[in-house]
């Protein structure tokens, strides 16, 4: 395998919306969870996307996992590897994002990074290296509350300089606007002045394109999958892959009983959450029994199993913003989060026992718990349900299994029923 283009996520399903966004361009792709095995047998693809969970733990591990990452990729023939973050730059100033980038940085000899969370199709876009979600800054969104990472300065110059080693620089809209030349010679301008990257502003999807020519000439790049869209297109108009259609692998049906789990606690999962009780069972979880181990597992799995001959079924963990840190400080944020995660994945392992062969997983952190659990090696990418959020077919697990891997503020309203459709 010689691959084309080589991507580092930091979550699972930034990972999936990545691959999802890769397929469309026309690039064959595989997502796999975490570093895949030498036996690990994968088709002939034209990008892997390696899924990391490393977006909020300890720096150090995230580094050295992502390095681990980096070089399996480079070994199959990746010039160039994405490491994709969230394109709400989700993140501490300890980090993650800085302190992996000036690692791959070190690895790859690299000048100056281009750096950009902007996606316009999703409503993430960086003007003057400020990044607005929606119509509203960074931190006037929602995204101020959030209950791992609350990001609360949109200034991304400024973000990333607390947690990287290097200085950052800008590439702003008017350079960009210009061209790719005039983003090159801004690029190794900031280079010659020892400046080691560079937040690149994007605001309509032409701006990707452009962003992507240039970054594909590099050996690493970092952002969300607005620049996997313009590394991709960059890589099918300068020939170097030959397009093979924007279907991904549709058509595949596995059959079997149908279960959602939600983590989340965003405001569009909540939402999503209440207008799938007009059309299916949904069980809401008690956190804090969760917490002090009340048995909440086992009460789902008993709700559960009876319905699920029926339809389909939903059991959600997620809560609102203030009862979120109400719960944190009763028990501890870390505390809190970890014992909601296992929860969930304890549900999810003894469903797919129990015969679900069709799973939907609302939440980043509750995705990644459950495909660890299931010990799901990789994904063929599918047809996309929603921006971003792909149907996935599972390679090498012990079960023929598609799953859904949604984060949080992704999805419509009805995104459950839309997913549910298309996994048949």
């Amino acid at each position: 395998m010689t691959l084309a283009l080589g991507c580092i996520a930091d979550d699972y399903t930034g990972a999936s919306d990545l691959a999802n966004t890769l397929t469309r361009a026309g690039l064959r792709t595989v997502q796999t969870i975490g570093v895949p095995a030498d036996d690990l047998a994968l088709p002939e693809v034209d990008a892997v996307v390696v899924s990391l969970k490393s977006r909020s733990i300890e720096a150090g591990l995230a580094v050295s996992r992502s390095r681990a990452a980096d070089q399996w990729l480079r070994g199959r023939g990746a010039g160039h590897v994405l490491f994709k973050i969230c394109s709400t730059f989700d993140s501490t100033d300890a980090g993650n994002i800085g302190p992996v980038m000036d690692a791959l940085r070190a690895d790859g000899g690299e000048g100056a990074v281009l750096v950009t969370p902007a996606f316009p199709e999703t409503g993430r876009t960086v003007y003057q290296g400020n990044l607005f979600v929606g119509a509203v800054p960074l931190n006037e969104s929602p995204l101020k509350d959030h209950p791992l990472n609350p990001m609360h300065d949109s200034n991304l110059v400024r973000v990333l300089a607390r947690q990287s080693r290097t200085q950052i620089g800008l590439v702003d809209l008017a350079t960009v606007t210009r061209g790719a030349d005039a983003v090159r010679a801004r690029l190794a301008e900031l280079a010659g002045k020892g400046i080691g990257a560079a937040i690149i502003d994007a605001v309509f999807d032409r701006d990707l394109e452009t962003i992507g020519l240039v970054a594909a000439e590099h050996r690493l790049s970092v952002g969300a999958s607005g620049i996997g869209l313009g590394l991709a297109r960059a890589l099918v108009s300068t020939g170097k892959v030959k397009s093979a259609g924007a279907n991904g692998e549709t058509g595949i049906a596995v059959g079997g009983p149908a279960a959602c789990l939600a983590g989340s606690c965003s405001q569009a999962t909540l939402q999503q959450i209440a207008n799938a009780e007009r059309v299916m069972p949904v069980l809401h979880l008690d956190p804090d029994r969760i917490i002090t181990g009340g048995g909440e597992a086992q009460r789902a799995l008993d709700w559960a199993r009876p319905r699920l001959a029926e339809g389909p079924v939903l059991i959600a963990s997620s809560a609102t913003p203030d009862q979120v840190a109400a719960l944190q400080a009763r028990h501890g944020r870390d505390a809190a989060g970890h014992a909601i995660e296992q929860t969930m994945a304890d549900i999810a392992e003894s469903l797919v026992k129990s015969g679900v062969r069709r799973l939907i997983v609302a939440g980043g952190e509750t995705s990644g718990a459950v495909v660890d659990r299931l010990k799901i090696p990789g994904f063929l990418v599918g047809v996309e349900i929603a921006a971003g959020v792909p149907v996935l077919h599972a390679v090498g697990a012990q079960a023929d299994m598609l799953l859904a891997l949604k984060s949080g503020n992704f999805g419509g309203a009805e995104f459950f029923s839309d997913a549910l459709r298309l996994m048949r």
